[in-house]
């Protein structure tokens, strides 16, 4: 079975649902389910809390709150409810209506805000894909307020304001301290701007577990435990001819130093040989710093040479602009090497009439939406979608880089990379990642598994390496700590 945690979109959550009322389990009894799980996790997480506050919108999102809010008044703790609007589901109303039956109140927002040490974000489940106006605007606003002011902000589902299947902050959303998912996790939440919002992410399936296990998920989040199994001891008997051999081809004037980090990551990686082509202080660079390296100063005959010894091309990394960049890319895509397209190499993969089958491309998504045609906050907008279209224009495996990177190929199942920090967005991040992409798929990895277990790998050396902090943070850390995070 592949490793990691499943990722569903809503829709995908809400036929759960439905798979679930078919079988006898209707909405009001998950909302209940939910408003327990809620209750149960506000106590785990903040046990101390004594005076706490429930946000509730009008639909069943607000409905799980009203059962939080219920659940925790019987437990003895004092709760306050702040209304935006009227109930408008019947399991909603219900769960009003038995709030109202213990004793509690509903305050309209517009009234003051009692100060709580908790407050419990149920505004919005899964259905908002518009930025919040009006009074949701102004809630979730107040919320911001409390949260400031040291209240613990725990969302219920989804932080409201954040799209549940794509990840985008429309306008103001809410910034939880931590986000309880119901039945699944959602997907958008592991990824891009809604990294910021969601805090410590975690999961009830609401006693439908087997339900869900029968549904394949929509991505699969991937985080460093599952190296071990990717990568298995080597045999006692094996040779670097096993290994395979990778060819680096980039480092211009001016950008020796990314073909100097992605030659050493190929290498870091466990290639049994690596070469470079490049300019001459690049290669001057590699020989001083990485004498294992092989290297020779780029040219046309070199290439054809190289080309006919290599298993795995890496090309990109400093490449440049010029006629020498045009020729080396006609080169390459002619040679029927497999290849992982980096940076410049990027810029001259427009056209889409070739598709590039075996190949791993690696755009930041400045480079995505140089592709695509797109901005790059477009991009960031639906980092799934973005994966899905470059998947599909280039029919090759695809790492869309950035925080929540995703990895995708044709018929396979997204990969969201669970790891990485803000300190890795620093220069030569990605010469790195392409050189251990190329290295792990010269060891005889598909293109899709060298891609994911590569971004994996490549993103928890960064945060082994963020230690000592983030600010700082240099590619030659995160290679320094490869070797560990290759051999788990």
């Amino acid at each position: 079975m592949f490793p990691g945690l499943p990722l569903f979109r809503a829709a995908t959550v809400r036929a759960i649902e439905r798979d679930a009322a078919a079988s006898g389990v209707d909405v009001a009894q998950l909302m209940a389910r939910a408003g327990e799980a809620a209750a149960a996790e506000c106590r785990r997480r903040w046990p101390l809390a004594v005076q706490l506050g429930v946000l509730c919108g009008t639909g069943n999102n607000g409905g799980d709150g009203y059962v939080a809010a219920e659940r925790l008044k019987r437990a003895g703790l004092e709760v306050h409810v702040v209304a935006v609007g009227e109930p408008r589901t019947p399991e909603s109303r219900a769960a009003c209506e038995a709030w109202r039956a213990t004793g509690g109140a509903t305050i309209d927002m517009a009234l003051p805000w009692p100060a709580v040490d908790v407050w419990i974000d149920a505004l919005f489940g899964t259905g908002l894909s518009r930025p919040p106006e009006g009074d949701a605007a102004t809630a979730i606003a107040r919320l911001a307020e409390a949260r400031a002011a040291g209240a613990g902000i725990l969302a219920l589902d989804v932080p409201s304001g954040i799209d549940a299947d794509r990840g985008s902050a429309s306008g103001g959303a809410v910034i939880a301290d931590a986000t309880l998912c119901f039945i699944g996790l959602k997907r958008g939440l592991c990824t891009g701007p809604a990294l910021d919002h969601a805090g410590e992410l975690r999961v009830d399936a609401l006693e439908l577990d087997a339900l869900v296990a029968r549904v394949p998920p929509d991505a699969r989040w991937v985080d460093a435990s599952a190296l071990a199994t990717a990568l298995p001891p080597r045999p006692r008997d094996t040779h670097k001819g096993r290994q395979g051999r990778v060819l680096a081809v980039g480092g211009s004037a001016r950008m020796e130093g990314a073909l100097v980090l992605c030659a050493e990551a190929a290498a870091r990686a466990g290639a049994g040989a690596v070469e470079a082509l490049g300019a001459p202080l690049a290669i001057a660079a590699l020989r001083s710093r990485r004498p294992e390296v092989m290297g020779d100063v780029a040219s046309v005959p070199h290439l054809q040479d190289a080309l006919a010894r290599a298993q795995v091309v890496v090309i990109g990394p400093g490449l440049g602009e010029g006629v020498w960049a045009a020729d080396a890319m006609a080169m390459v895509r002619r040679s029927g090497r497999p290849v992982v397209f980096d940076a410049d190499a990027l810029h001259r993969l427009r056209d889409p009439a070739e598709r590039l089958g075996d190949a791993v491309l690696t755009p930041h998504p400045g480079e995505a939406g140089a592709l695509l045609g797109l901005a790059s906050g477009e991009v960031q907008a639906d980092r799934f979608a973005a994966l899905e279209a470059l998947v599909a224009r280039w029919g090759a495996v695809v790492i869309l880089k950035g925080a929540g990177t995703l990895v995708g190929a044709p018929g396979a199942t997204p990969v969201v990379v669970s790891g990485g920090n803000p300190g890795m967005a620093t220069a030569g991040m990605g010469d790195v990642l392409a050189g251990l992409v190329a290295g792990l798929r010269a060891q005889g990895l598909s293109a899709f598994d060298a891609a994911w277990v590569g971004a994996v790998a490549h993103a928890e050396a960064g945060d082994r390496a963020s230690v000592e902090g983030q600010r700082g943070l240099l590619a030659g850390d995160v290679l320094a700590c490869l070797r560990p995070v290759l051999n788990p």
